[in-house]
């Protein structure tokens, strides 16, 4: 998830032919739209955790059945191979304009505050009420709240940060960023311009490169793996790492502007492709008959088929969907508008949201995939208008 960018959304855009006029802004809609895409997927991706288990979760309900959690393994693993790092994406492109135009320390103390006080709010009320809630409602002896607390911050070896890593992670990354810029102090702040966009063939290299370093790490890191302190998972950590500089460097060149419309045909066609190749993969690699160990790391041709299939599918996911909501959305309504506004709200709140939702509703008995279907336009409402509300109270209105 990224911070709040809504009202920094523009991109220069000259007029050849009024050579007195100086530069306008316009507003890249497309990339507020893209973000409400990307956050509604996130909230669908925990949801269909919640009744397909492909992954961990705060409640999980029932025992799905073999042909529910195939579906939502293919749907998680499609969400994770790019979702989180078009994410950083964004969120390292907002970044060097932000910076330019505030400076270091308000720079970082607008970080700071937009960042580090809902991560800190999440690790002190939100993320022990929620497993609290979890707890009471599916123990099978009862406990109070001052007993779980003595026992939630005594048993605590992590963070409790939830889906909040991501804002944990990109607050670390905002640190590099800073030292980084104190370290270079270029003597005159380098303009956005209209590079050359990345060719077919340096897009594949990229990928084809940042799955190598994947893989390798994931030799000693498999997936699951995570620095527990932090609750971070670092066998992702690659690609969020290089999309958040890739998004820097796209804002210098203005990338999103300049990828050309064959580009994005390209690769959101090769993005398909590998989509219809997934369970093929899994099917090759043993997966059907449990044997799914060698594809989350170590030194297996499953670890690297897998490594290569999501990089892949990431830059097609990426380069195809910028150019298509480019092409076909930049446009908003009224309600697209606020959506975009309150998307990062969306991402603090989508937890508790979904989990009372669930735990509300656990006495509906439905197939599960049905009833991930059925609470799933329940969820995003219910996040969209929660979202709205909480962003006018006085305090959230100057921080979200």
């Amino acid at each position: 998830m990224t911070t709040k960018t809504t009202t920094r959304t523009t991109s220069t855009v000259k007029e050849p032919n009024k050579t007195n006029e100086k530069p306008r802004k316009t507003r890249l809609f497309f990339i507020d739209n893209l973000r409400i895409y990307l956050i509604s997927l996130i909230v669908l991706h925990h949801l269909s955790i919640t009744y397909g288990h492909a992954g961990m979760w705060y409640y999980l309900e029932g025992r799905p059945d073999d042909i529910t959690r195939l579906i939502v393994t293919l749907f998680t693993a499609v969400n994770q191979a790019y979702f989180l790092g078009f994410f950083y994406l964004i969120s390292g492109y907002f970044t060097p304009g932000s910076y330019d135009r505030k400076g270091t320390w308000p720079f970082l103390k607008d970080r700071l505050i937009r960042l580090g006080i809902p991560l800190l709010f999440y690790i002190v009320f939100i993320d022990p009420i929620v497993e609290y809630a979890v707890v009471s409602r599916l123990g099978s002896i009862p406990i109070s709240f001052g007993q779980f607390l003595g026992e939630y911050f005594g048993n605590y070896r992590s963070l409790g940060t939830g889906p909040l890593w991501f804002i944990e992670a990109l607050l670390i990354f905002t640190f590099f960023y800073v030292a980084w810029r104190l370290l270079v102090k270029p003597s005159v702040t380098p303009p956005q311009r209209d590079g050359k966009p990345p060719s077919n063939l340096a897009i594949a290299t990229f990928a084809l490169l940042l799955a190598v370093v994947t893989f390798v790490v994931r030799i000693w890191l498999p997936i699951g793996w995570s620095f527990e302190l932090l609750n971070l998972q670092l066998p992702y950590f690659p690609q969020y790492i290089a999309l958040f500089v890739v998004g820097i460097i796209a804002y210098r060149q203005n990338w999103f502007l300049g990828i050309p419309t064959t580009t994005g045909k390209v690769w959101l066609g090769i993005a398909i492709v590998l989509i219809v190749l997934l369970p093929v993969m899994f099917v090759l690699g043993g997966a059907l008959e449990g044997n799914t160990d060698p594809f989350l790391g170590g030194v297996h041709w499953q670890s690297f088929a897998l490594s290569v299939w999501e990089q892949f599918l990431c830059m097609g996911m990426v380069v195809g969907l910028l150019v298509l909501f480019r092409e076909r959305l930049n446009h908003q309504g009224k309600v697209a508008k606020d959506m975009a506004a309150s998307s990062y709200t969306v991402f603090l709140i989508h937890a508790p949201v979904i989990v009372f939702l669930a735990l509300a509703l656990r006495g509906v008995t439905l197939h599960p995939l049905l009833k991930f279907v059925l609470v799933a336009p329940l969820a995003l409402a219910l996040c969209f208008i929660l979202a709205h509300y909480i962003r006018k109270l006085p305090l959230a209105r100057d921080i979200l």
